[in-house]
């Protein structure tokens, strides 16, 4: 089948919803299906070695201070590219910008459209000027309204499943978690890696890797870190990734005493990406915005156990004193302990949590994951035939899209209204999940 990609986020933007379209475009074309993607442009975007066929949105880069893209008016050529490709579904990763058009293609068009919940967006609002608890609020209800206008809705996570129901998403839902390419985990020299870095051969390794950004609680995470580092002076941290808040955490260290023992690499590929998680003898993790614990099945498919803050999305992949440690309310004293504890664990108990983790990444693979969602897709194909592309007229195509465009409309005004009202409904949700 023909599988149209949408996103405001792919390649070189680090970040999970980035490497969720790269790991299920790939695997779609390994198992025979094409794939478009869409997205906007970023400094650096090098699409040669991609199996997909890419189109780059002219946008706005680094948008109010974040490592984000905002994309610009789109042109008749862009629609002239999606004819030529005549896709089966088109599928969206966010619910506007390039959401919104992904809506009016599919009304115009008439195939199937599937939406994956990424992200709890109110939890990025701090990079829009004017941020708020109503801000926050309108972003709960214009996700939520956007799902209701999809065909089909992925929750990365059954956490996240629930979530999206109790804030009356009614469009039908699946659980399909981004799944790792447990591969790609096998490959990779430890040795030359910690010699490239200058970390000793036998140093502990706390690691973690992910986008750097305010909503990943990384002040909790490099205090924990820098306590640990202070009580064990042999250790070392090694931290993968960029954003917006490395300079903020390199500084955090710098002012605890023990940036002398911090690696702090930038974005790395291939066989040195593997090495990496690889080198490390536990991942911390303290984030609670996240939809799925992506970067916490990568690193357990490398044999790394996990310790991480309770919270949806990774309370579904890691499991308390069997893959690493689950850690609810934790104070960062009590986090920098148990980090503590893995230096002191015997060779057995070392054996159990790596084949705890490695059990783990095999329930989270890839190739379950895509299969999921290509069936999905699928099923809606086949439910929808009388929509196939080029069966309308162009008065009947447009009808559809004028009415999209009416709900397009009215998500906005409802969504707003609701923020400006403050009801008491979001404040409910939120103390019974802990969102």
């Amino acid at each position: 089948m023909n599988i149209l990609m949408m996103t405001n986020t792919y390649l070189p933007h680090v970040g999970g919803v980035a490497r969720s379209v790269e790991a299920f475009s790939e695997k779609y074309h390994e198992l025979g299906h094409k794939v478009m993607i869409v997205a906007p442009n970023f400094d650096g975007a090098d699409d040669s070695m991609s199996s997909a066929e890419v189109v780059r949105l002219p946008a706005i880069q680094n948008f109010n201070g974040s490592d984000f893209s905002v994309v610009l008016p789109i042109s008749s050529i862009f629609s002239n590219l999606i004819e030529g490709f005549k896709p089966d579904v088109v599928h969206s990763h966010h619910p506007f910008l390039i959401g919104s058009t992904a809506l009016r293609l599919a009304a115009l068009y008439g195939f199937p459209h599937v939406f994956t919940h990424h992200t709890m967006y109110e939890q990025y609002t701090h990079y829009v000027p004017g941020d708020s608890k109503r801000m926050r609020s309108f972003a709960k209800r214009l996700s939520t309204h956007y799902a209701n206008l999809c065909d089909h809705v992925i929750a990365p996570s059954e956490s996240i499943a629930k979530l999206l129901r109790q804030r009356e998403v009614k469009a039908p839902i699946s659980v399909v978690p981004t799944g790792v390419k447990l591969e790609r985990f096998k490959a990779g020299d430890v040795g030359q890696f910690k010699a490239d870095n200058n970390i000793p051969e036998d140093a502990f390794v706390v690691g973690h890797l992910g986008r750097l950004a305010e909503e990943k609680n990384l002040p909790y995470l490099a205090d924990a870190i820098s306590l640990f580092l202070r009580q064990h002076p042999k250790a070392y941290c090694l931290i993968v990734g960029e954003g917006p808040a490395h300079e903020r955490i390199g500084d955090s260290f710098a002012e605890s005493g023990v940036a002398d023992r911090v690696v702090m690499l930038g974005i790395i590929e291939g066989d040195e990406f593997a090495s990496a998680y690889r080198s490390m003898d536990v991942f911390a993790f303290a984030s609670k915005s996240e939809t799925q614990g992506m970067v916490l099945t990568e690193a357990m498919a490398a044999g790394v156990p996990v310790i991480g803050l309770d919270a949806p999305g990774v309370r579904e992949v890691l499991k308390d004193k069997q893959n690493g440690r689950l850690l609810f309310n934790a104070s960062i004293e009590q986090f920098a302990t148990t980090l503590g504890e893995f230096t002191t664990l015997s060779k057995a108990a070392k054996e159990r949590y790596r084949k705890g983790a490695l059990a783990t990444a095999e329930e989270f693979s890839l190739d379950n994951s895509a299969r999921k969602a290509l069936s999905l897709y699928q099923s809606l194909i086949d439910a929808d035939v009388k929509h196939r592309y080029g069966q309308h007229d162009v008065w009947s195509g447009l009808l559809p899209l004028i009415s999209t465009e009416w709900e397009l409309l009215k998500t906005y005004i409802e969504s707003a209204g609701g923020a400006a009202l403050g009801t008491r409904s979001d404040a409910d949700t939120e103390q019974r999940t802990g969102d």
